[in-house]
């Protein structure tokens, strides 16, 4: 090798065979969305997306998946649509509600400060939660709790009294803070989701 190279053969070799690596060339096209369609359809989706809330809704056997398209802007300014964390909902018959999350073994809902509280997760969806009141009182009329699955950094909770179901549940409409939350519960049960229904995920 020449004294004024600024490789050595060794890095000179490592590179080549990067080049040469097949998997390096490859997208992950689960990872990416890619609109197709010409000029003004990307400029229609842009400027709706920037302006209203645009979703792209996919069904399969009895649910719905409806994801949110997010205008982001990049490091170099650019603007990209980004898929968010889809609504999930499923068909009963007439009736089309969230889909719910039913936990094999009730867990508590904690304070701020990590200290079990009295009421316990059966079922949730991104717009409600089934508690059991394990106190011997009334279910309060609003809560703001927090929801801590194993695994999962806790989601806040925020809910208000509907009704009580037939098995003494309490049911709660919730009302997240910011998008962040919503998003991260959308997260959460999408991930869920995923577990209880591979199929579609695959």
């Amino acid at each position: 090798m020449q004294r004024d190279a600024l490789l050595t053969q060794d890095e000179l070799d490592f590179i080549q065979n990067m080049q040469h690596n097949p998997n390096l060339n490859l997208r992950d096209a689960s990872r990416s969305l890619m609109v197709n369609g010409g000029v003004q359809i990307q400029d229609l989706l842009t400027r709706l997306a920037a302006h209203e809330q645009v979703t792209i809704q996919a069904q399969f056997q009895n649910q719905q998946m409806t994801f949110p398209l997010h205008l982001v802007e990049d490091e170099f300014h650019a603007l990209h649509l980004r898929l968010g964390a889809p609504t999930i909902f499923e068909e009963l018959g007439p009736l089309v509600r969230p889909w719910r999350l039913s936990l094999s073994e009730p867990l508590p809902l904690e304070t701020e400060k990590g200290a079990l509280s009295a009421m316990w997760v059966h079922e949730i969806s991104f717009k409600g939660v089934l508690l059991e009141n394990r106190k011997a009182t009334k279910p309060p009329k609003y809560f703001a709790l927090w929801f801590s699955p194993p695994g999962h950094a806790p989601i806040p909770l925020r809910g208000t009294f509907e009704r009580l179901t037939e098995q003494g549940l309490a049911a709660y409409r919730l009302s997240q803070r910011n998008k962040e939350d919503t998003e991260r519960l959308r997260q959460y049960i999408l991930q869920q989701h995923q577990l209880v229904h591979p199929a579609p995920h695959d």
